[in-house]
């Protein structure tokens, strides 16, 4: 399994390259993560490790996780996140894992969750074409028929309906790291990936760098 850290989407801008082309990136606040547990294979039967992400008060935080925190000797935190490894040899409780974890010119994995769209009808949430527009036709925007009293008298599951939109947990694959910026936990990556302002978001080593290198 490829390292993991979570960040959190400050926005968007663009900036300039070697070449003097102008690259649109999204600025991205990765750690500090410390690590708060180490699993292995002889304790827990895999190999992770435990991380934690954005400082918060103890009142802010659950009580049992409170204790979780105070038995690794780490300062309370918002989000705890599992990263399983094939070795953790190399970690313990109490380090801290920062952005420096990442290189420019190295291709990550950006996994976000989309923005809500609340309750859309199949135009928008499905791109369906709509009806005739002219005056009368009663069947602008509407689905058309979804069953029928015959058989099989009932509508099957992931029928095209309106329904509730985004909120979904997405992955943007091999996006470039751009440039970081070790003293404020930042990193520049090209393009753009779900996710509002101040979400949360996970960055990761790219899962298949190799295979599109060696195309």
């Amino acid at each position: 399994m490829k390292l993991l850290l979570i960040g959190k989407k400050i926005g968007m801008t663009q900036v300039f390259d070697e070449q003097n082309n102008l690259v649109p990136v999204t600025v991205v606040k990765v750690g500090p993560c410390p690590i708060t547990q180490v699993k292995t294979v002889k304790t827990d039967g895999y190999n992770a490790i435990q991380i934690a992400f954005d400082e918060q008060k103890e009142a802010r935080v659950a009580q049992p996780q409170i204790g979780h925190f105070n038995k690794a000797g780490v300062k309370a935190h918002r989000v705890l996140k599992e990263v399983r490894l094939d070795d953790v040899s190399g970690y313990k409780v109490g380090d801290v894992l920062t952005v420096n974890k990442f290189t420019k010119g190295q291709r990550v994995d950006v996994i976000g969750q989309t923005k809500g769209r609340g309750f859309q009808g199949v135009m928008k949430r499905w791109g369906f074409d709509g009806g005739p527009a002219t005056h009368g036709s009663m069947f602008h925007r509407r689905g058309g028929s979804y069953g029928c009293r015959q058989t099989p008298g009932e509508i099957y599951k992931g029928k095209k309906m309106p329904g509730h939109m985004g909120v979904k947990q997405r992955t943007v694959q091999n996006l470039d790291v751009i440039k970081v910026i070790e003293d404020k936990n930042i990193l520049l990556i090209s393009g753009s990936f779900p996710g509002g302002k101040g979400e949360d978001v996970l960055v990761r080593d790219a899962k298949k760098q190799k295979r599109i290198q060696a195309a």
